[in-house]
């Protein structure tokens, strides 16, 4: 596009007549350059704009090179957005040798290595700086917040405070999102108090951050109390929090509430909120008419948008309509692919899961661990042990490490009788985790390697591990196998102690082991305990009472 394609020739301007011919162009969302007259100008809408691309990042610094500006500030927040470390690093060790820094390019160092993860440099810079800014505390709490260390971030923001340096809203931010866990409940209640006096409130971008703090501690009514008091400032983040809020927290009626309310005040809501409504909708009447109405503002292409809308007609069984929506996402990236391969494996349709990852492949798209673990979950399913050797090959050819899909394969191997493998994966993961240790444990009692199993649930049960109800049943099934009263009285008692004696497939199991190992009084007994017995748990209990000579008793049952 030309300069006069913008308008630029009809008010007598070009490119070269601007001031001092400088002039900037920065590729827009929109694909429509912007021409601007100064470098301040410039780099107002860069940052203004979502145009923090690499395109965008050599305009600004090429900008800054030509108007004599600290280049070198520029290009360590180019590296921190692009996570390129080394090329920071070499240009650190340029400003030491140039002695060109100051509080500004101390502060982007010290956001360099915080985005980059290596907190460790990030605070060793930060404790050397001889004059510190808001930005620069703002930057080492980010950092502590994005590596999840929320008592770090605490530990600096106290220390922020106790040496008067004035916060700002990002800050603010920042410290909620460290607050945003259910063992902080009482510190961010004390950050929102200090928000309140220092009058942050009236900042929309906090409001959200506040109301994402509470719902990620479950207290609903505190995010909705803070969208209520936000009400001449609210803006779509506001709207998309309020709403993701209800939805994490399982209140469908309210956050559909919330959505139709926009629409009635006017607001259009973006891809956030529709995302989040969608995920909360199992009506599929409702998902239909909202379908319709992304296609008609044009939010169905959007990725993160396509992706809820074809898991939402997943979840209300109509895999059809779900995987039409999938073939029309444009750009579809792991999720999609992942998502909709689990759609399949949900619906009994493992073949087409195995399908729909070849045509990944072919596509050339590299599946990450969502999409290797639900393609895992499809072998499983169709009992493939070969495609599953192929895709645990293909992760430790990309370099996924053992422990990350280690669960997911050991479970894949297990389900598909390759108990060898199952067990050779197992003994290589470097922690044991519940996932892992049940599914071996099912695998070996469901092929009758009773032995195998007992050990192993022994072995989890030492460890502490959380033990499902699958796993508890295949473990009684083996020991009915066994014949061992002894031994499945003292499970019994376990299941007792854990509160799994009124689940149904664990009462049902009961039933069956102490039927064949002889005590119709036990198997009474845990039936009596079973909270709302199913068919299966009554049929467990009619046969048994017919094996064990009591017509009369089993046909009494029969009458219930």
């Amino acid at each position: 596009m030309e300069y006069d394609d913008i308008g630029m020739h009809s008010w007598g301007l070009s490119p070269m007549s601007l001031p001092m011919g400088v002039f900037f162009q920065l590729a827009l969302p929109c694909k429509l350059p912007i021409w601007v007259s100064s470098f301040d100008d410039a780099l107002r809408v860069f940052h203004d704009v979502s145009c923090q691309n690499v395109v965008s990042w050599n305009a600004i610094i090429s900008g800054a090179v030509r108007n004599g500006e600290n280049m070198a500030a520029f290009v360590l927040t180019a590296c921190a957005a692009l996570e390129e470390v080394g090329v920071g690093k070499e240009v650190q060790g340029w400003v030491i040798k140039r002695g060109a820094e100051d509080v500004f390019v101390g502060t982007t160092i010290v956001d360099l290595y915080a985005k980059c993860g290596k907190m460790n440099e990030a605070v060793k810079k930060f404790s050397r700086m001889p004059t510190r800014n808001v930005v620069s505390w703002t930057a080492i709490i980010s950092g502590f917040v994005h590596k999840d260390d929320s008592v770090s971030a605490l530990k600096v923001f106290r220390e922020m405070r106790k040496m008067g340096e004035q916060m700002n809203k990002y800050t603010v931010t920042s410290i909620l999102t460290a607050c945003a866990k259910t063992s902080m409940a009482e510190e961010a209640t004390q950050i929102h108090s200090l928000i309140l006096k220092a009058g942050f409130y009236s900042a929309a971008v906090v409001g959200s951050a506040l109301i994402n703090a509470y719902s990620k501690i479950g207290v609903v009514d505190l995010s909705e109390m803070v969208f209520r008091e936000m009400e001449n400032i609210k803006d779509l983040g506001t709207w998309a929090a309020m709403i993701s809020s209800f939805a994490q927290n399982q209140n469908s009626g309210r956050a559909i509430e919330l959505f139709q309310r926009m629409l009635q005040e006017s607001v259009r809501p973006d891809k956030f909120c529709t995302s989040s409504v969608l995920s909360i909708v199992d009506c599929l009447n409702l998902g239909r008419q909202i379908h319709s109405y992304t296609l008609k503002i044009g939010l169905v292409s959007v990725v993160s948008v396509g992706s809820s809308l074809f898991t939402m007609y997943s979840k209300c069984d109509s895999l059809e309509e779900s995987y039409e929506v999938f073939q029309q996402i444009p750009n579809k990236d792991n999720v999609s692919w992942a998502s909709m391969i689990s759609g399949f494996v949900e619906h009994g349709c493992a073949d087409q899961a195995l399908q729909l990852y070849r045509e990944m492949l072919s596509e050339e798209v590299v599946p990450d661990q969502m999409t290797l673990t639900a393609i895992l979950m499809a072998c499983s399913a169709s009992r493939s042990p070969q495609t599953g050797k192929e895709i645990h090959g293909h992760a430790l050819r990309k370099g996924v490490q053992q422990d990350v899909l280690g669960g997911a394969i050991v479970t894949m191997y297990s389900k598909c009788s390759a108990l060898k493998l199952a067990r050779t994966v197992f003994d290589m993961l470097p922690q044991k985790d519940e996932v892992a240790c049940s599914s071996l444990v099912s695998g070996y009692a469901q092929n009758g390697y009773i032995e195998e199993a007992l050990l192993l649930f022994h072995d989890m049960l030492m460890a502490d591990l959380t033990i499902d109800s699958f796993t508890i049943s295949s473990i009684i099934g083996a020991i009915a196998l066994l014949n061992r009263l002894s031994i499945g009285t003292q499970l019994h008692a376990h299941i007792v102690k854990v509160g799994f004696n009124s689940d149904v497939s664990v009462g049902s199991s009961l039933l069956t082991m102490y039927s064949k190992c002889g005590s119709i009084e036990d198997c009474c007994k845990a039936f009596d305990q079973i909270e709302k017995p199913d068919l299966i748990c009554w049929t467990a209990m009619i046969v048994s009472y017919a094996q064990h000579g009591k017509g009369t008793q089993a046909l009494r049952a029969m009458s219930f």
